[in-house]
């Protein structure tokens, strides 16, 4: 993970316009824009994990937008919202591998004493600020819902 920062994106950005490469210059304002954007919502600067958050929200948009491309057939627009996410990444945590994650949602359940799908957000509630950023919540949410015996 780079160290984000608005200084930090911007030389980013300045080198990746020196050497021409027009998409990163792109998606790296895109996502100066968002940062800024949630500097004046919440009227003053973000801490890390506040940055993070914005980084993986822009990832998951491009995800998700990439998907909705491929299923109306626009591979040429899905290939390009992948091509952004992957810049994207290189400014988020390393994300943790599917066991890494199990472990931590067993321990999670170990910790809240649930044993039923009802019981689920408790679990959640003890997982997500360990994995902010570092961890597909779909996934997170799946773990939990078959460690409880839900569908």
């Amino acid at each position: 993970m780079k160290q984000l920062s608005l200084d930090a994106l911007g030389r980013e950005m300045q080198d990746s316009m020196k050497s021409g490469d027009k998409l990163r210059v792109a998606t790296l304002k895109l996502l100066m824009s968002a940062i800024k954007n949630a500097q004046v919502a919440k009227r003053g600067d973000l801490t890390d994990d506040e940055s993070i958050e914005v980084v993986s929200r822009e990832f998951k948009k491009r995800q998700e937008a990439a998907q909705e491309y491929r299923k109306a057939g626009r591979e040429d627009r899905a290939s390009a919202e992948e091509a952004e996410a992957e810049i994207l990444k290189e400014w988020m945590p390393q994300q943790l591998s599917s066991e890494e994650v199990q472990r931590l949602v067993d321990e999670a359940v170990t910790e809240t004493g649930a044993a039923t799908p009802a019981e689920m957000g408790k679990v959640m509630g003890v997982l997500m600020p360990k994995l902010k950023g570092k961890a597909d919540g779909k996934l997170v949410s799946e773990l939990v819902r078959k460690k409880l015996g839900g569908a």
